[in-house]
């Protein structure tokens, strides 16, 4: 009876046609001997079908595989059970899996050592049938469960999508009545302080120094939600890396003047490297600052460079408070790694995040090593040359 609703053939090593052992789908028109097996995957199933046979090879047999067929012009999804016989491949197939499962059993003639190991297998695998239907309904909640998965998924990227949409077009509209209030309050503070009045003149630095740190805001809002959006777009030139570090760390050292910190700068011969600078020096800004904002007075940040193999490591050390390692797992998520720095500085929480996606982005990779009250030490590598080779300038690629 299972003979008469599957189908069982012999193929060489390779996987070519021997003989057609029994029949009931007219395999004999559509596959001839010497043909591959894999001539009758479906559509899309040839990976699948290349797997079983490898699987047959590599573990002696393989069990019930779902494979799409095309059988007599038509697909059907048959089970497959095979299992390597001497020199040969034994596959037989059927539209239910006991029954294919059955008819391996009957094929399987040659009373030897491999054979019975096989039969072995066999009713390990499929001693009871209850179990194997138990098996089967599991396999098929899982199979939608995965369905219904991949639809809340793609639910959550179109909502994420949204919110990151509503996200850059809230900032950007943000952005410019917030640069007019920074303006008007600086310009007022320009006036004669006699004239203005002290209260009146605190009033406007609270003033003003809220609406730069609420604009500081929006700027990495604008940047996370491009990022987050797919939207990071790095320009790559070739780079004097030593040139860009000490003008940016020549810029911070004003900045480390005013809370008395020193900044000193550690560098070796580089070659020439591919990156987008201005990213770079955005990552330079946030870690640079940082180290000067969590600092103490009279204190001294650290910036080193040197070459590691194809990549070049930036470190950025400082003497401030350290953290602590349940701060350091907060640190590179939105709006959760926001402290205050040694002369009440405000942070805003997005520029690590920033920071990570853009070093990322250039197929480096950040980390950090910090020991609670003696300060932290921030790493970044990056590679010398961009690992995407889309990523080349145009005259380079050429």
């Amino acid at each position: 009876m299972s003979q008469a609703q599957g189908f069982a053939i012999l193929c060489d090593a390779h996987g070519n046609l021997l003989e057609v052992l029994s029949d009931a789908f007219g395999l004999g028109a559509a596959l001839q001997p010497g043909m591959p097996f894999t001539r009758l995957a479906g559509r899309g199933a040839l990976a699948k079908a290349l797997s079983f046979l490898n699987e047959i090879n590599s573990q002696g047999a393989a069990f019930d595989w779902e494979i799409n067929l095309t059988l007599a012009g038509q697909v059907k999804t048959l089970h497959l059970t095979g299992s390597l016989v001497k020199d040969t491949k034994l596959i037989v197939g059927a539209e239910n899996g006991k029954i294919g499962l059955k008819l391996f059993e009957e094929m399987m003639q040659i009373n030897n050592e491999q054979t019975n190991a096989l039969r072995v297998a066999y009713k390990e695998q499929a001693r009871d049938y209850n179990q194997y239907d138990e098996i089967s309904r599991l396999n098929n909640e899982l199979v939608s469960m995965q369905r219904e998965l991949a639809k809340k998924n793609a639910e959550l990227e179109r909502l994420n999508q949204e919110k990151n949409r509503f996200l850059g077009m809230a900032a950007h509209d943000l952005r410019n009545p917030l640069q007019s209030i920074l303006t008007h309050s600086a310009f007022l503070m320009d006036e004669d302080p006699v004239a203005l009045g002290p209260d009146y003149r605190a009033f406007l630095e609270v003033i003003c120094a809220s609406s730069e740190f609420m604009g500081h805001l929006v700027d990495d809002l604008l940047d996370v939600a491009k990022i987050e959006s797919g939207q990071l777009q790095l320009d790559y030139a070739p780079a004097d890396l030593g040139a860009l570090l000490a003008k940016n760390v020549s810029i911070n050292r004003v900045l480390a003047a005013k809370k008395k910190i020193g900044v000193e700068l550690i560098t070796e011969a580089l070659p020439s490297v591919l990156l987008d600078s201005p990213k770079l020096e955005q990552v330079l800004n946030n870690l640079i600052g940082n180290a000067l904002k969590f600092s103490p007075p009279g204190s001294q940040v650290e910036v080193r460079l040197w070459r590691e193999g194809e990549n070049f490591t930036l470190s950025i050390k400082d003497d401030g408070p350290g953290i602590s390692e349940e701060e350091i797992s907060k640190l590179f998520k939105p709006f959760q790694g926001g402290r205050k720095g040694t002369a009440g500085e405000k942070s805003t929480g997005l520029g690590l995040v920033i920071v990570k996606r853009i070093v990322e982005g250039h197929g480096g990779k950040i980390w950090l090593e910090s020991v609670v009250g003696k300060g932290s030490t921030f790493f970044i590598s990056i590679p010398l040359q961009p690992q995407n080779s889309k990523a080349l300038p145009q005259e380079q690629g050429k």
